[in-house]
């Protein structure tokens, strides 16, 4: 559960385009982009923001072009969540695959005020508004996503995965099968 996070609150159709202008696509860097987060949206924002703060807003967030570069620069700019009352599709992929957290709480989209301090658990998807007093409910992350999210996204989830599968392929032990119909596994013999 995180302890009163800063809300930081957009109407709906914020689209990727706002969230990093096409004019710094020329990079990739993380630190970079995350310079130039909301710019044209929210001149203020990358200067102000807090490791931590929460993006609150409407529907559809993160719509328009499909780029990777726009919850790259939120995760890097410090927020640890976004929340609105919906997403664009393949913005919440990309939001998974590179680790940063999103909730779908049209309710808390609605009442949540710029300033709000918020606090989220992401494994029963509890969202409180402290400020306000106000609990809200979202779809809590499957098992399978807070791994992803742990990992810091999906090439590094993948990535513990398969160095996992090299020490143990398929996830199981070496087995040995013997043609006498005995097989030993780590250090047991049964027929």
């Amino acid at each position: 559960m995180q302890q009163g996070s800063k809300a930081w609150k957009y109407g709906d159709n914020v689209d990727t385009d706002v969230i990093v202008p096409a004019r710094y696509l020329t990079t990739s860097d993380p630190a970079e982009l995350a310079v130039h987060c909301m710019e044209d949206l929210d001149p203020d924002f990358a200067s102000q923001v807090a490791q931590g703060d929460i993006i609150v807003a409407g529907e559809n967030f993160g719509c328009g072009s499909s780029r990777e570069h726009a919850p790259i620069a939120i995760k890097a700019s410090g927020v640890s969540c976004v929340i609105a009352a919906s997403f664009a599709r393949i913005f919440y992929r990309n939001a998974i695959n590179i680790g940063l957290p999103i909730l779908e709480c049209p309710q808390a989209a609605i009442e949540t005020q710029h300033g709000d301090m918020l606090s989220v658990n992401f494994e029963s998807g509890e969202i409180r508004n402290l400020t306000r007093g106000i609990q809200y409910r979202a779809a809590a992350f499957p098992p399978f996503v807070r791994d992803i999210m742990a990992a810091g996204g999906l090439i590094p989830y993948i990535r513990q995965r398969l160095l996992n599968a090299a020490d143990h392929p398929f996830g199981v032990q070496k087995v040995e099968v013997h043609l006498d119909g005995e097989h030993e596994e780590a250090g047991t013999k049964e027929k």
